[in-house]
């Protein structure tokens, strides 16, 4: 989530961190396949309601006798709702428990924190930043049994709340949160669990160490070159 990555800027405005984005805003990435543009429209709660519809859409066309019982159950439709949202998008209490193993949601989450500060302290020496706190936030869908939709930023609250504008290279270094060893879907299972689905992890601009910055300064260098 960067102003790199995201066509309609004004959605990475913000007042107050941790920045949100699920239910809230309607996200325009500048270059996506038909796969990421599907599963944006999956997260659009009207949509997926009309989908659930759908039958009660078909059924009147199919049989005229039973088009009107059908167009009168409004009951009906609510109920099909509901279980479409809250049985086949979503896992049940005891779903979420049993999604991950507490010592095993743990281990991802050490494995995540990690992984999020030693990208954090690199795309703080590549943009020479020294002072304040970076965050880097990561907030994915709660919808479960479809592919998982991860929305990963970095917001920093000097001199005003923002989420930093990131290059190549800073998104180069996100890249390496997420592997074979703790995927996306990883992580999903421990936020089912935890009913948790944003995550914060700070880090001081000032602990980046000077050989740090000068290693990233001749790297940029080297690739302006």
């Amino acid at each position: 989530m960067s102003d790199t990555t995201i066509a309609n800027r004004r959605v990475l405005e913000t007042r107050a961190l941790p920045k949100k984005f699920f239910g809230r805003v309607q996200l325009v990435p500048k270059a996506a396949g038909v796969g990421l543009w599907l599963r944006l429209l999956v997260e659009m709660q009207l949509l997926r309601y009309l989908a659930a519809l759908l039958p009660f859409v078909a059924i009147p066309l199919l049989s005229r006798d039973l088009a009107l019982p059908v167009t009168q159950a409004p009951l009906a439709m609510l109920v099909v709702i509901a279980l479409v949202e809250m049985k086949v998008l979503r896992l049940s209490k005891a779903g979420r428990a049993r999604a991950v193993a507490e010592d095993e949601a743990a281990r991802r989450l050490d494995t995540l924190a990690f992984r999020a500060r030693a990208a954090l302290r690199l795309i703080a020496a590549r943009q020479g930043i020294a002072e304040g706190e970076l965050r880097l936030v990561i907030e994915q869908s709660e919808l479960a049994r479809i592919a998982p939709l991860t929305l990963v930023s970095v917001q920093c609250a000097q001199p005003a709340p923002r989420l930093l504008s990131l290059d190549a290279g800073d998104r180069a270094a996100l890249a390496g949160l997420f592997d074979a060893a703790l995927s996306e879907r990883d992580l999903l299972a421990v936020n089912h669990r935890e009913d948790r689905y944003i995550r914060d992890i700070a880090q001081e601009a000032r602990a980046v160490s000077a050989h740090a910055r000068l290693a990233a300064a001749l790297d940029k260098r080297r690739a302006g070159a």
